[in-house]
């Protein structure tokens, strides 16, 4: 018996070596894309909903391998699920959102175990060592070697439905263990759950969780998962558990910790194959969106469409390089970008509701309008997600509106965090209303206008009855006074009401940006008197900004700035950061803040800062842990300092902005497991990445495309050549002559061989296509791009 697993063990890892060494021959001769997109990178502290790679962009259905997902985590965000430094795997799970998490399946052979066992092996379980030479990661598809069974496991999915497979050894006692009631990742613990077959390979449940952000900011909600699939094989037998304990020969469980093991006799090199729909709705939708995407797939027919989905939506950018590790960061980065946010409506346009219901998106002639996204907070993605959306991906922009505006109608507020229709406010600020006046301006309008100016302004200026949930519960503060005050936290994390928070400092800033974008937004339609009022609090950082350090300093609701002052200290007044990175986050006038500090000084602090912080590599060294970078005086690492290395192009040096978006890029960003996006920093569902590849094309906007009129600025673009296909159907291209790590500095820049003078360009006018040529050298040239500084218009 040993000599013939050995013989199967070996049949494996050759079916993984000519896999490897057809992939590389194809990627040889055609240069696939996928080449290019390494989803190991950064997995070292990685987040629940970081490392899916058998999904499709924007997917349902997110299968990945777990080696710790059901220890769950004590606060309900940190990293969990798949770490890179850890060598055993205990399950490979269907569902992986923000704070969603759930149905986990694993193959075994030999004596049934029902628990996966602790990461030491001190206790049994069933889950299994495995060695990452034995592990294929690419998008849409996932396989590796168990090898404590001599199994190769392989994941892929469409939309809504996951597919596993799975070779088995010659054996008596195979098993597939479906392992549904336990907690997984960010999910928190099952409250519910059932499985049962329905026949002799058919098989349905649903999961009921408690996630920790659910309770505190929607407690009367809840995430359920239903699942409806089926086993390529009959099983010989079926045994039921329910919390760590076998109950006996069954074809249902429920409960929690319930579950079913489907026990086979297979031959050696036997393939099973799991295909599984997913809902958050209903089994019946659950059914049906496996009836309507699995129909007619094979496991590797459904590989096959998830890859090709890839390259179509990769191949929207093309890059023309020879530079292999930039091109691994940028398609890496894009691919994160896509796979951030995923569905939750099914086939048929159902939704979940709050606390269970289902909702119907509208239809038109042509089908859905937009799918509804489970989203973790927009805190920051206007650096980011939503400018690189607005590029290439309109689509899933507006998903994003359609999705805010529909919890707007369904629960009065819009949701700082939603996890199916449920309040998960990530850092209890709400960037909504933001993102979607930016998608107004950038021409992202299928939606009622009139309800998403009315959802916006709500957003920035109603505080009564307001959920915990839907954020910014100082509104009342803000509006009242101009700015937020500051009380002391007094034992209490994330304290803010009504009349102020222990965050006032990064509150005030924050909250006059996003007046500012509601002011831009009330300017086009015509509400002039709500553009004054938003306008007048968009300046609210002035109120904060003390003039004799030239800092951000909290003020108490008596006017004076807070005593015993540090400017690096974090979360005293400012939330994830301190002072002195967001005394630079005033990114709706620039000029206003360039102006108060004095533009020599502004450039010498601003330029020393990246100097000091390069030798942390930008953010807080090679320690691995979300905040390390939150008491430097720069941390890339986290959301609030993302647009800063761009701010010298509005101080008269974009030389500077060149230089030091270029360094971020090289040193912050990695290319392998534990330096990846800085050491174990915080990729929120793909924000990190999706800037690397904004800065790699050299286009960036400091207010998020918030102005009546958005402009793009300019960069140092890292690639000799980029075809991008624009939203609107047109294509831009974007041309480098001489440049190379040293040339990092522009000389010259021309659009349809129009000689550029500014570093900026409008955005409306970018977006019509054609031709961007820059030319690089060592050197700066102090006299390029300084003619008209990108404006700062009120």
């Amino acid at each position: 018996m040993r000599l013939k697993i050995i013989k199967h063990y070996k049949f494996v890892k050759a079916i993984i070596g000519t896999f490897l060494c057809l992939q590389l021959s194809v990627f040889a001769s055609a240069q696939d894309v996928l080449k290019f997109v390494d989803p190991n990178i950064g997995t070292a502290h990685s987040r629940w909903f970081f490392y899916t790679p058998a999904a499709v962009p924007y997917g349902m259905a997110k299968l990945a391998p777990s080696t710790n997902g059901h220890f769950g985590n004590a606060s309900g965000w940190e990293a969990v699920g798949y770490d890179t430094r850890q060598t055993s795997i205990e399950g490979f799970v269907h569902f992986h959102e923000w704070q969603v998490g759930g149905v986990s399946f694993m193959p075994t052979v030999g004596n049934l175990i029902i628990q996966p066992g602790d990461l030491e092996r001190k206790m049994p379980g069933y889950r299994s060592a495995f060695d990452r030479k034995n592990q294929v990661a690419q998008p849409g598809y996932y396989s590796v070697i168990l090898d404590d069974y001599k199994i190769m496991a392989e994941l892929t999915a469409t939309k809504r439905v996951g597919f596993q497979r799975y070779t088995f050894p010659k054996t008596d006692q195979a098993h597939i263990i479906l392992d549904i009631g336990n907690k997984q990742g960010e999910s928190g613990m099952v409250t519910d759950a059932e499985i049962r077959m329905i026949d002799d390979n058919y098989f349905q449940g649903h999961v009921t969780t408690y996630p920790k952000y659910v309770k505190t900011y929607d407690p009367l909600g809840k995430v359920e998962m239903f699942f409806y699939g089926k086993v390529s094989k009959k099983p010989l037998s079926v045994t039921a558990f329910s919390e760590g304990k076998i109950t006996g020969q069954h074809n249902a469980s429920n409960g929690k910790g319930a579950g079913l093991a489907l026990n086979f006799q297979t031959e050696s090199d036997e393939q099973v194959e799991v295909t599984t729909g997913l809902s958050y709705t209903s089994l019946a939708n659950a059914k049906l969106n496996f009836q309507q995407e699995s129909k007619g797939l094979t496991f590797n027919k459904a590989k096959n469409i998830a890859q090709s989905t890839w390259r179509t939506e990769l191949n929207k950018i093309d890059i023309i390089d020879t530079n292999k590790v930039n091109k691994v960061k940028f398609y890496t980065g894009l691919f994160h970008a896509l796979l951030g946010r995923g569905i939750a409506s099914d086939v048929n346009g159902n939704y979940p509701k709050h606390a269970g219901g289902i909702g119907q998106l509208p239809k038109d002639v042509s089908g859905l309008n937009a799918e509804f996204l489970n989203t973790d907070a927009i805190w920051g993605g206007f650096w980011n997600l939503t400018q690189l959306w607005s590029l290439s991906y309109p689509k899933w922009y507006g998903s994003f509106v359609n999705t805010q505006l529909q919890l707007y109608k369904d629960k009065g507020w819009f949701g700082d965090g939603i996890a199916n229709s449920e309040y998960v406010s990530g850092v209890g600020t709400n960037f909504v209303g933001l993102a979607v006046a930016a998608a107004y301006q950038v021409g992202i309008r299928n939606y009622d206008v009139n309800l998403a100016y009315q959802a916006v302004k709500s957003n920035e200026l109603n505080y009564k009855n307001r959920p915990v949930g839907s954020g910014k519960q100082d509104t009342k503060a803000f509006v009242q006074y101009g700015y937020v005050p500051f009380f002391n936290q007094t034992g209490r994390d994330f304290a803010t009401d009504s009349t102020g928070s222990n965050f006032a400092g990064s509150h005030t800033l924050e909250y006059s940006y996003s007046a500012f974008a509601a002011a831009q937004f009330a300017k086009a339609l015509g509400k002039h008197a709500d553009y004054e009022q938003m306008i007048r609090l968009s300046n609210g950082w002035r109120k904060i900004f003390n003039p004799v350090n030239k800092l951000m300093q909290p003020k108490r609701l008596d006017g004076s700035f807070i005593e015993k002052f540090d400017p690096y200290q974090p979360w005293r007044g400012f939330q994830e950061g301190n002072a002195v990175q967001y005394t630079f986050y005033v990114p709706q006038n620039p000029k206003g803040l360039i102006d108060a500090i004095g533009k020599d000084n502004f450039n010498k602090r601003l330029d020393s800062i990246f100097t000091v912080s390069e030798k942390q590599g930008f953010g807080g060294g090679k320690t691995i842990d979300a905040f390390a970078g939150i008491n430097s005086i720069y941390n890339h690492g986290n959301q609030p300092n993302l647009h800063i290395s761009w701010l010298f192009n509005f101080s008269g040096k974009p030389w500077l902005t060149q230089k030091w978006t270029r360094l971020i890029g090289e040193e912050f960003y990695g290319n392998e497991p534990i330096h990846g996006y800085g050491y174990g920093q915080d990729e929120d569902q793909g924000q990190l990445g999706s800037w690397y590849v904004l800065n790699a094309l050299g286009l960036f906007d400091v207010k998020g495309f918030t102005d009546a009129r958005p402009i793009i600025e300019f960069g140092s673009p890292l690639f000799k050549k980029c075809v991008i296909g624009l939203g609107n159907g047109r294509t831009l291209k974007i041309e480098t002559v001489n440049n190379s790590q040293t040339n990092m500095y522009v000389q010259s820049a021309e659009f349809n061989g129009v000689y550029l003078k500014n570093c900026w360009i409008y955005r409306d006018e970018l977006m019509k296509g054609g031709e961007l040529k820059f030319t690089m050298g060592a050197v700066p040239n102090f006299a390029w791009g300084t003619n008209v500084p990108p404006p700062s218009a009120q």
